[in-house]
């Protein structure tokens, strides 16, 4: 037998907790809390028994799902069609289980940007937003084991859609909001297909009417379970509209708080400290709550993020001391706005999510969490990987990530391939928030340095071809969900960034002249046409239809924050080729080509210590193919013929190497040149063939002895990833700790615990030192890259020192006064940062001579996310990563 039941609700559970039967003292009194318990004779009749017990209604529902999920349905058996598998029998261990309290008491997501995507989906499937649609989205809140939700609200009105709804959510027990810019229980459009008075949103000159709206708003609201939203913003989500002055405007808000809060006692009959509300300081209200602005203490304080994940400011702990109310979060996992929407897939990955939403609850932002999840999917894993958070932080501390991923994709999809199919999801939404898809252009990726777009393409095309490996390897009952949850986004932005990098290969390639421009702009429309398959797959194909409309949102071609009414094709150019066989050739480093240029090409510089291979490309101009020879004028210059990084079947490229063994120590310059036997025109002059110079560096015995193990070269620019430190020095408990698979590294470092206080001397806090090899003394530019964290705590500037050796250290304040406006939300560096999704905190050091030295970065501030460190002595080559790490030694 299985008795569930609710403390205090069910006679049953109640007698056996008097009896002693069952054991209630750990959740007795408690929030949402649940115990499962096996009972010997239970009662007459009865040998044994399953006791769910829950100290409150969710508590109760919690503890059914704890073992429903455990008997094997996944939350998303409905809602990514999760087979449910079948069993013969299930056994549970005789013993107690207790749940205690979650971590964050309200906890929940928000359906917003809902057009086109979830809005035509529901009016196809349900008939609009209405109780059978919410029905499902509140059994998988309840799965999930949250209970707070924002409705849909673009053209949406929860209560008066379907007069269901909110009775509904009430028995589900689902505590409803409404968003940051909808006060009191009223959905926008209320408003807009009303207007009443003069039809403005303007508590100045429309305050009865507005008034009138709060209070049936709160009338409606009485006897539900609601959290409600106060405060007041613009009409439709814009600035409010001021009175001339920022004190006037923090005077106008306070009225409105007051009279908002006077309403809600009136209506409900309530003591306002028993109405839970929520003031969430988004976009410019952060303003007026900096400039002063009280709102009552029993008021949650809801600071929000930049709309991209990275949260702007956290209470103080004076502010902590103060707050009855508590501190929550508004969290975007989705945007449609500034700085820039997306809205398309998820680019949200698990080590981000997990280092901003432990500083909020480090900090006591721990009342509530709610996140922007747009149309809900396709971002099932980050709103599942955010609520299991919320619940219990301890099952996703920072080094738990990886395991927390192969549970879920072992209860998703059973034990065989779930530690590959948790690396396809995280390494899918890491290489996502590199580039958003929306931000994607044709120029990010450079064609030049670093075989930085090849290599991105390669490290795409590696996960499709795992993920369709282990697709075809699955039962075909678990197909549809692997396609949803696994591959579609993978394949998607797989052919995403194949047709970015070869429209940017049209456009190089149509500025050097190669006959390959064609065969590129072939390959960007069939890549284009390839899109919208992969498209229409899952609106189509995927369980008979279920979820036709749910990708129907323009990803392609923004030209602004707005997203486009349709895919745009990325712009080609086409070439009018002549019937001859001309040859071109460019070279690794530039954007250039010859013959045509006037400078004479060279490649990159060879340097020993790294081992670099460099190419060069040779390519028709014409259409007929080109038959020129490569030639190699010293035989310590190795070349090998290999298919160039084009669509174009002729384009050639040829692998320069350096055989080192021939070469004495020193600097040495060689030639390759490139000729078919003809004359040809280079900027006005008669050349038989070209040239392109090749100078190697090779580094002594002893440079090569000192540098082992070392970061640097012998002049170019070099990378150290974060974690490559050889000593790490820690203050007390706090010290430099790793964060795997963060950013665009295998692990950043940070600083633990995370509400560390600031040390201003940098040579008494907690310090990472790397060994560097400089092989040219002089004035070297070391830029630290980091996660793109905003200043949490108002009383630091994100401080952080750099020195050599024993130099004195230098310090450089990410929000220092000069700099605040520009790296604040919306600011100019913000905006920047926000897209590159890391910021650059740049210093530049006199190195007085050559040979091993000891670069030291040092903690003031905490809550700084190291990722690496990029170095360099002429200006750096144009890519969007930089230079690849490799240590000296190890290449």
């Amino acid at each position: 037998m299985v008795l569930i039941g609710t403390l205090g609700r069910s006679g049953t559970i109640d007698r056996l907790a008097a009896a002693g039967k069952i054991d209630v003292a750990p959740i007795a009194d408690k929030w949402e809390s649940y115990t499962i318990q096996t009972v010997r004779d239970p009662m007459p009749g009865v040998h044994e028994a399953l006791v769910i017990a829950g100290s409150d209604k969710r508590g109760t529902i919690y503890g059914i799902y704890d073992l429903s999920q455990n008997i094997g349905v996944s939350p998303w058996y409905w809602w990514a069609d999760v087979p449910v598998v079948k069993r013969r029998s299930i056994h549970v261990a005789y013993g107690k289980y207790f749940q205690g309290e979650p971590a964050v008491k309200y906890r929940g997501i928000f359906l917003n940007n809902e057009a086109p995507c979830l809005s035509a989906w529901t009016a196809e499937k349900f008939g609009g937003m209405n109780a059978a649609f919410y029905a499902r989205v509140f059994e998988l809140l309840l799965r999930l084991r949250a209970n707070y939700l924002w409705p849909a609200m673009w053209n949406n009105a929860f209560n008066e859609d379907d007069p269901r709804n909110g009775p509904l959510a009430d028995e589900y027990g689902i505590v409803m909001g409404t968003s940051h810019h909808e006060p009191m229980n009223r959905a926008h459009k209320e408003w807009t297909s009303r207007r009443p008075g003069n039809g403005q949103w303007n508590y100045l000159t429309n305050r009865p009417a507005v008034q009138n709206f709060f209070r049936e708003g709160a009338r409606r609201g009485r006897d539900r379970e609601l959290l409600v939203t106060i405060g007041m913003r613009g009409d439709g989500d814009t600035a409010i509209q001021g009175t001339g002055g920022i004190r006037s405007d923090v005077e106008l808000i306070e009225t409105i708080i007051k009279d908002q809060r006077r309403i809600l006692m009136e209506e409900t009959g309530k003591r306002i400290t028993d109405i839970p509300q929520v003031w969430v300081l988004f976009t410019e209200v952060l303003k007026y709550y900096e400039a002063g602005l009280h709102v009552p203490d029993d008021v949650t304080l809801m600071f929000a993020d930049d709309n991209v994940g990275y949260i702007r400011r956290l209470p103080t702990p004076e502010e902590r001391a103060t707050r009855t109310g508590g501190f929550g979060v508004y969290h975007h996992m989705d945007m449609n706005g500034g700085p820039y929407s997306y809205k398309w897939i998820n680019t949200n990955p698990f080590p981000k999510i997990r280092e901003q939403m432990n500083l909020a609850l480090e900090y006591g932002a721990d009342r509530i969490w709610i996140t922007n999840v747009g149309d809900l999917k396709p971002l099932e894993l980050p709103i599942e990987f955010f609520l299991s958070m919320a619940w219990d932080p301890k099952s996703v501390t920072k080094d738990r990530i990886a395991e927390w991923t192969v549970l879920w994709a072992k209860r998703e999809f059973g034990a065989s391939h779930a530690e590959d199919i948790a690396k396809l999801v995280s390494r899918y939404a890491k290489y996502n928030a590199w580039r958003k898809p929306e931000q994607m252009r044709p120029d990010i990726y450079s064609l030049e340095n670093y075989r930085e777009a090849e290599r991105m393409v390669a490290l795409w095309q590696r996960l499709r071809q795992r993920a369709e490996a282990i697709h075809d390897a699955l039962p075909d009952n678990f197909r549809a969900a692997y396609y949803q949850l696994v591959l579609h986004p993978i394949r998607g932005c797989c052919n995403l960034t194949e047709m970015m990098v070869a429209a940017g290969r049209n456009a190089r390639f149509a500025q050097q002249g190669r006959a390959s421009t064609n065969a590129e702009a072939t390959e960007v429309k069939r890549l284009f046409a390839q899109a919208h398959r992969i498209r229409d797959t899952y609106n189509h194909d995927l369980s008979g239809g279920k979820w036709n409309h749910l990708m129907d949102q323009p990803y392609i071609g923004y030209v602004s924050w707005y997203q486009p009414i349709q895919d745009i094709t990325p712009a080609v150019s086409e070439l009018d080729l002549e019937d001859t066989s001309r040859f071109g050739v460019a070279v690794e480093g530039s954007v250039q080509s010859w013959p045509g240029y006037y400078l004479p090409p060279s490649l990159p510089m060879f340097d020993s210590l790294h081992r670099d291979r460099r190419w060069l490309e040779v390519f028709p101009r014409g259409a007929m193919p080109t038959t020129a020879t490569v030639q190699a004028s010293d035989p310590w210059i190795i070349l090998t013929e290999a298919r160039a990084f084009s669509s174009g079947k002729e384009d050639r490229r040829y692998w320069v190497d350096i055989d080192w063994a021939k070469l004495p120590a020193g600097r040495h310059e060689g030639a390759i040149t490139v000729s078919d036997g003809t004359v040809t025109m280079s900027d006005s002059a008669a050349q038989e063939a070209i040239s392109i110079t090749v100078i190697a560096d090779k580094a002594s015995s002893g440079q090569m002895q000192e540098a082992k193990g070392c970061w640097g070269s012998l002049g170019a620019a070099f990378s150290i990833p974060a974690d490559g430190y050889e000593r790490t020095i820690a203050v007390g408990d706090v010290r430099w700790d790793a964060i795997e698979d963060y950013g665009r590294v295998e692990a950043a470092m940070s600083i633990f615990p995370v509400d560390a206080e600031s040390m201003p001397d940098p040579t008494r806090s907690p310090r990472l030192e790397y060994p560097l090899f400089i092989g040219e003394p002089g004035r070297w530019t070391f830029d630290l890259i980091t996660a793109p964290t905003l200043n949490i705590n108002p009383n630091n500037q994100l401080s952080v020192a750099l020195w050599i050796d024993d130099a004195p250290p230098q310090i450089y304040s990410v929000f220092s006064p000069a700099r605040k406006a520009s790296e604040e939300f919306v600011g100019e560096a913000h905006d920047h940062d926000s897209r590159t999704d890391m910021r650059v905190v740049p210093f530049t050091v006199d190195i007085p001579s050559a040979g091993r030295h000891t670069l030291k970065i040092a903690m003031i501030d905490p809550a700084l996310v190291l990722q690496s460190i990029i170095a360099y002595r002429d200006p750096l080559p144009a890519s969007y990563f930089g230079p690849p790490s490799m240590r000296i030694g190890e290449g």
